[in-house]
């Protein structure tokens, strides 16, 4: 028999409940919500990875993992009596619904951020959640539009943000050529940095080849906003094709019963290309 929402809730919060309750799993009931942060980043990126697979069965696996870190981080917070797992439902339930007054047919007096106002595009939509945020569900605005990006994000994605955060504001480039031109800039100076490097100790050297590295980076990344494609994604993508590629690589000198290493480089060159 098909199992409703609310009882898979219910057997999910039974299930953590048992976990780390007595006699329960001694690595769990050790976890705390700090323990858990790589991990809850770790499923998100896996979770990531199966959407782009397109496979169902993997995706609702991996989706499975996240409803489990963040159902045992609440509960974890509920132990302690800060909030409870309801809490944290019944919280994102009334936000989406007071934030979708269009949707869930709340009159216009109780809509005065116009989202009830037909037509709106995406963009203003968002401006209007932003003034929800501060004037309506209490959040202090931040001393700088900075601020605003969370500082735990993996420095790719603070990248990203920080420079859309920067656009809404009016800061942003006028067409695409030039963010293509500052990245040509950077790495220009990039060039110069390495060859100073090569003269200077080891110890020296890597300060400013890290900065003007960083600077590239950062370039490339704005171009990917610019063009509205998410960096982390992109690079997600690249990384399954390299691996995929040298896994020729790897079988076809397994073949031809050859090392790999730099003595071989043309032949494995040959077979990248083959794969390509």
């Amino acid at each position: 028999m098909p199992v409703s929402e609310s009882d898979a809730f219910k057997k999910l919060y039974d299930v953590i409940v048992r976990l780390r309750g007595p006699g329960g799993c001694t690595w769990d009931r050790e976890q705390t919500p700090s323990t858990l942060r790589s991990d809850l980043i770790e499923e998100t990126y896996e979770c990531i990875e199966a959407i782009d697979e397109n496979n169902a069965e993997h995706i609702k696996e991996e989706l499975g993992d996240i409803f489990l870190l963040a159902g045992m981080i609440a509960y974890m917070h509920e132990e302690s009596g800060e909030f409870t797992v309801a809490d944290t439902l019944e919280g994102i339930a009334e936000k989406l619904i007071r934030r979708h007054p269009h949707v869930f047919n709340v009159n216009n007096d109780s809509d005065p951020y116009n989202l009830n106002s037909p037509g709106l595009s995406s963009e203003e939509i968002l401006k209007n959640w932003a003034k929800m945020k501060v004037e309506q569900e209490g959040r202090r605005p931040k001393d700088s539009a900075m601020d605003e990006v969370k500082k735990g994000f993996p420095p790719m994605d603070r990248a990203f943000q920080l420079q859309k955060k920067a656009a809404e504001l009016g800061f942003d480039w006028q067409d695409v050529n030039g963010v293509i031109e500052k990245i040509n800039e950077e790495l220009s100076e990039t060039r110069e940095a390495l060859v100073e490097a090569r003269s200077k100790a080891d110890t020296e050297k890597n300060t400013r080849l890290e900065d003007e590295l960083g600077d590239l980076l950062f370039s490339v990344i704005n171009l990917c906003r610019f063009t509205g494609i998410d960096p982390s994604l992109a690079l997600q993508r690249t990384n399954i094709k390299f691996t995929e590629r040298f896994k020729y690589v790897e079988k076809s000198m397994k073949e031809k019963g050859e090392e790999l290493k730099a003595e071989n480089l043309d032949l494995m060159e040959k077979f990248w290309q083959e794969a390509k």
